[in-house]
């Protein structure tokens, strides 16, 4: 029997190396539409609570865990021995930039070196890990042609980027359109064959390079305009305008014109990584990104534009940032998750502490103590927190504060998200 008929007949056993908040939501929908699947990972703390049928990724309530757990088709082990049984492997694992800003692929390497000593005649593998164009084919491809198998004839091998927004109930893995881009087309209908009996929509390209570059020019888009509009806010700033009046006007044109917002930075693991793979690869091709480049200072330069405006709010009430108590409100990199990866809220509370102000945040969806904020204390919401404050900064618009509550009781607001869109108190500060 084929790996395609396999697939369409739910005889396929499937496998997904890397359970984060890309690989298990994945793993979840292919136990859903009734294939028998194995996770994979180093971290045994990871596979316990799945077998456990216990939830540490926001989208997916430990409830919907438990019902494919206890149903048997889905199990999670360290094993990387299940390969030599599984029809698909999808790699799911992090793909970092070094501190020089050069693409971190070891995660990927280490993936496939696995893969390779159980590959077998018929198996799929499919890469979802953001990487730069060619990864697949320059990288994953002569590793597994080791084995002495024909792409595309005894396996096959495939890109199909992740697209997950973690928090969004309107878009989930099931129905976020998959793009898909084989290395031969055989490749490409194995890979569109999984997807299309798992998820909503598949898109098929014509080859893993096309995919890969699709993720990151969506990714790139979001940069580059994100990093434009705070520009024009830095600018409103030096005119005396207020820039979401502007945005709020300029969005009433209905053709040729996105609204986005400026912020206190970026956050999260794609956007402000993922284009810097682009220009990474684009400068090995002889080619400057220069939008790229100029959007990532801009965006970068953005936390020490809060901590000044921060300065200023302080200056109304004649107290410098030395020795200020300065209260961060939200500081996962969006609002109502609790992900802090790369959140913009670390280099603001940073900069403060460098500039001696003694800092606390709120948070509630932010669990436990996390590595990077091991020295703030994350206090609850009373009028005594707020009040012994300096300065509030709202940082993430978490829609479960009570933020009347904070503008009754703190002496000054920076409000970085326009949470107060419509307020004119002399308390707020807007970015």
């Amino acid at each position: 029997m084929s790996t395609i008929d396999r697939i369409r007949k739910k005889k396929a056993y499937l496998a997904v190396i890397g359970l984060g908040y890309v690989g298990l939501p994945l793993l979840v929908e292919f136990a859903r539409a009734g294939y028998r699947c194995v996770g994979i990972d180093i971290d045994r703390e990871k596979i316990r609570r799945i077998n456990e049928a216990d939830s540490y990724v926001g989208d997916i309530p430990s409830g919907a865990l438990k019902e494919v757990v206890e149903s048997g088709l889905l199990t999670a082990t360290t094993d990387f021995g299940t390969l030599a049984d599984a029809d698909t492997v999808n790699i799911c694992v992090p793909t970092p930039l070094r501190k020089t800003r050069d693409p971190d692929i070891s995660h990927i390497v280490s993936a496939v070196k696995e893969i390779r000593k159980h590959l077998h005649a018929g198996q799929l593998v499919v890469l979802e890990s953001t990487t730069y164009p060619g990864t697949t084919e320059e990288v994953i491809l002569p590793m597994l042609n080791e084995s002495g198998l024909t792409v595309g004839r005894d396996f096959f091998l495939a890109f199909s980027p992740e697209r997950v927004d973690p928090g969004n109930s309107d878009y989930t893995t099931r129905t976020i359109p998959k793009v898909v881009g084989g290395i031969t087309p055989e490749c490409t209908e194995v890979a569109v064959a999984l997807y299309e009996a798992t998820l909503t929509t598949t898109v098929p390209v014509k080859s893993a390079k096309v995919a890969e570059t699709v993720k990151l020019l969506e990714n790139t888009f979001r940069s580059v305009n994100i990093g434009l509009v705070n520009e024009v806010a830095l600018m409103c700033d030096k005119m005396g305008i207020d820039v979401w009046e502007v945005i709020d006007a300029a969005s009433t044109k209905p053709f040729g014109f996105m609204p986005f917002y400026p912020g206190p930075g970026l956050g999260g693991h794609c956007i402000p990584i993922d284009p810097f793979y682009l220009s990474w690869k684009a400068k090995l091709s002889g080619f400057e990104a220069r939008f790229i480049e100029l959007a990532g200072q801009i965006n970068g330069s953005m936390p020490g534009h809060v901590v000044q405006r921060i300065t200023r709010a302080l200056n109304r009430l004649k107290k410098s940032v030395n020795g200020a108590s300065v209260l961060i409100l939200g500081v996962s990199y969006k609002p109502d998750i609790d992900d802090i990866r790369e959140s913009p809220a670390l280099d603001v509370i940073r900069l403060l502490q460098q500039e001696g102000a003694r800092v606390s945040y709120h948070d509630n969806l932010v669990n436990g103590d996390p590595v990077e904020l091991r020295d703030v204390e994350n206090v609850e919401l009373t009028e005594e927190t707020v009040s012994s404050c300096d300065c509030a900064v709202i940082v993430t618009g978490h829609s479960g504060v009570d933020y009347d509550f904070v503008l009754e009781h703190a002496p000054v607001i920076v409000d970085t998200r326009n949470v107060f869109k419509g307020n004119d108190s002399d308390k707020i500060i807007r970015i």
